[in-house]
């Protein structure tokens, strides 16, 4: 037999009694109602009420509204009486002078003295006046009114004569006096409610004087007027920054100085998307402290951190400000003349690289000749654009030669092939044992072109290493334990950029390297500091950018750190003296052209067509049996004919060890024995690759046989 089991809550009525058959007990069970919540007290909910309406927005706006109307009309009480003040008295000169003296410009303290004497003479001469203008003026008007009735009377004369009528004498005087009466009498009604709503009228007005001047605090004006968003630089508001800058002898100096704080100003002048003025600080402020403010200045410029520049000009004492115009910098620029002039060559000696534009609007050019490059950044800033775009213009030079290693590997750097002498793509020790091994045959050129002749002329020959922390940070060692990373003196690619460094220059052996998240492990102080042109895309902190950029160059104003990542993408901060920067600043902003894949394989299109054919190597050849006939034949290329000097150059970048010493005596031996002798063209010697062709073919057909 079941049971049914029935719960009753307190405060419920029991269930009917069963009508069915069913016989089974009932049980019931009773349970007391669940606890309800306790109520809120009254005091409690009015807190809550209240708390909310002073949170909500609408009670907030108008809490703003009430404080901005309020102070519209005291402080424009101040600024009329000010007004009022300066027009009655000559601290208006006062402040100029000190203004003057605070600058330090004497003559023009001097003039304004001038002008302070003449307007207090002029004072004195006014108050002199007075004294005698009340009998002058009582004379005055006996004289006036004695003058009117006599008109009068004699107006009525005529009258009389006129009419016949001998009342008519007195006819206009009694007019004169009856509008008197009336002027009175309107007098009377008007100036009743004239007092009563003259005093509103006059808060109305120093409400309107406020209400233009915007004299309130920021948070209580309205959207529209705190964003300030394109609003125009002027020499005021420029001052005013400056004075709520935060620092206190700056803005006592201002004080002082009054609305004549814009003597501290240069001319403002139009500089590109923005303007730029130079200011002449006053004594007992630095230029670091306005320069560690920089984000404050530019809020107070109206304006975002990224879009005011810092720098310190030669001038003692003196900040220059660059203020793009709002939003300005984040329009892209216009394409690099490499893509837009299929004409355009290069000139390694006397040319400069179309990079980008400074924050003018200027082009930014910069020479390469005999410079050694670094350019550093957060990952994914457009390094490798920047860096690949120098490279693009100097292809179109056909006397450049390239070896380059990509340590990324994902094709940034393929059009170079049938380009780049040698070319190495990948991201893994072996790909960094191959970039090694051939910064160290650079190495080997260089030292053979050091110990040519004096007066020799050398090719210029590009080292460059894109992603190079990767080979610094790289643990594989040699069979002799030396490790290819690092930076001991047993690192073979830390020293071989050393020797680069060192040496490479005299002889147009040139270091370029592009790296990452710059620190002392993946970019070791000798070798950025062995760099002429040092560039920085966006970096995280002070610290990288004076590994990046150098102190000197970080201490004038340049920082790279403040860049925003992603949204400054491309954008370089450059100190390098191939560069123009302004007179006085160590460092130029430049944001460079972007060539996209496409457009740089078309560069190297037309760069390969103005030269005879290169065969690009992909690896490093690293001691094995060579076959010097099938090397010529391959460091010919394409070409028809190349000039011995060409031939030897290319034999000894394609491997050092067994090429690097050779002379045109040994050239000329293998080929005399192979039947390619090399013969004169425009009176120079020359290899002609049919000869070398036809001798390989000759070679490999003799040997056939001979094995059968």
């Amino acid at each position: 037999m079941s049971e049914n089991v029935v719960h009753l809550h307190k405060h419920t009525n029991p269930p009917a009694e069963p009508t069915t058959g069913d016989t089974a007990p009932t049980v019931l069970t009773v349970v007391p109602d669940p606890p309800t919540a306790r109520p809120v007290p009254l005091w409690v909910r009015s807190g809550r009420a209240v708390k909310t309406a002073v949170t909500h927005e609408r009670t907030r706006s108008a809490g703003r509204a009430v404080v901005r109307h309020g102070l519209y009309t005291f402080n424009g009480g101040r600024i009329a009486a000010r007004r009022a003040w300066d027009g009655r008295t000559g601290s208006r000169y006062e402040r100029m002078i000190r203004a003057a003296e605070a600058a330090g410009n004497l003559e023009a303290a001097e003039e304004w003295e001038e002008r302070l004497q003449r307007f207090r003479a002029a004072r004195h001469h006014r108050r002199m006046d007075l004294l005698h203008s009340p009998v002058d003026a009582a004379k005055g008007v006996a004289v006036g009114a004695g003058m009117s009735v006599g008109v009068l009377v004699a107006l009525g004369v005529v009258l009389a004569i006129s009419t016949g009528q001998a009342a008519d004498v007195v006819t206009p005087l009694s007019a004169t006096i009856d509008f008197i009466a009336l002027l009175i009498r309107i007098v009377q009604i008007v100036w009743g409610p004239a007092v009563t709503i003259g005093p509103f009228l006059a808060l109305l007005a120093l409400w309107s004087v406020g209400r233009k001047q915007h004299a309130a605090p920021q948070w209580a004006l309205p959207a529209n007027v705190r964003s300030g968003e394109g609003e125009p630089i002027t020499p005021s508001i420029v001052v005013k920054a400056l004075r709520d800058l935060g620092v206190p002898a700056l803005a006592r100096a201002i004080k002082e100085m009054g609305d004549a704080g814009a003597s501290m100003l240069g001319p403002i002048t139009i500089a590109g998307c923005g303007v730029e003025v130079d200011v002449t600080l006053p004594s007992g402020v630095s230029t670091n402290e306005v320069q560690s403010k920089r984000r404050k200045l530019a809020e107070n410029l109206t304006r975002h951190e990224h879009e005011v520049f810092i720098t310190i000009p030669q001038a003692a004492r003196t900040v220059r400000l660059w203020i793009a115009d709002s939003g300005a910098l984040d329009e892209p620029i216009g394409p690099s003349p490499l893509v837009t002039d299929e004409t355009m060559t290069a000139d390694y000696t006397k040319g400069k690289a179309p990079w980008g534009q400074d924050l003018r609007g200027d082009a930014a050019a910069l020479s390469l000749y005999q410079r050694h490059l670094l350019i550093t950044g957060l990952s994914n800033q457009g390094k490798t654009v920047a860096l690949r775009s120098l490279a693009l213009w100097l292809s179109l030079d056909k006397s450049v030669q390239f070896l380059m290693g990509d340590l990324k590997g994902v094709g940034d750097w393929a059009m170079f092939n049938g380009l780049a002498t040698t070319l190495i793509q990948g991201p893994t020790d072996e790909h960094v044992i191959q970039v090694t091994e051939m910064v160290e045959s650079a190495v080997d050129e260089m030292n053979r072109r050091i110990q040519a002749p004096p007066g020799t002329t050398f090719p210029p020959l590009i080292v460059l290493v894109d992603e190079a922390q990767v080979a610094f940070m790289c643990p594989a060692k040699d069979e002799d334990k030396r490790p290819y990373g690092g930076s001991k003196a047993n690192s073979r690619y830390f020293m071989a950029v050393r020797k680069i460094h060192n040496q490479g220059r005299a002889v147009n052996v040139l270091m370029w390297q592009g790296t990452q998240d710059p620190t002392n492990e993946n970019l070791p102080k000798l070798v950025r500091e062995g760099a002429h042109t040092r560039a920085s895309l966006a970096l995280g902190t002070e610290s990288q950018a004076r590994m990046a950029l150098g102190d000197k160059a970080v201490d004038g104003g340049a920082a790279p750190n403040l860049l925003r990542p992603g949204l400054d993408r491309g954008t370089l901060v450059v100190a390098s003296d191939g560069i123009t920067i302004p007179a006085g600043q160590s460092s130029i902003t430049v944001r460079t052209h972007y060539i996209d894949d496409d457009a740089a394989t078309a560069i190297t299109d037309r760069a390969k067509a103005m030269r005879d054919g290169v065969t690009t190597l992909h690896a490093i050849d690293r001691g094995e049996e060579h076959d010097p006939l099938a090397d010529i034949a391959a460091v010919i290329g394409d070409a028809p004919r190349v000039r011995t000097k060409d031939v030897l150059a290319r034999l000894a970048t394609r491997n050092a060890g067994a090429y690097g010493e050779w002379s045109f005596i040994d050239l000329k031996r293998v080929l005399d024995d192979a039947g390619a002798e090399p013969y004169k063209s425009d009176g120079v010697m020359v290899v002609s690759r049919d000869r070398v062709t036809r001798a390989l073919a000759n070679r490999d057909t003799e040997g056939s046989a001979s094995a059968e």
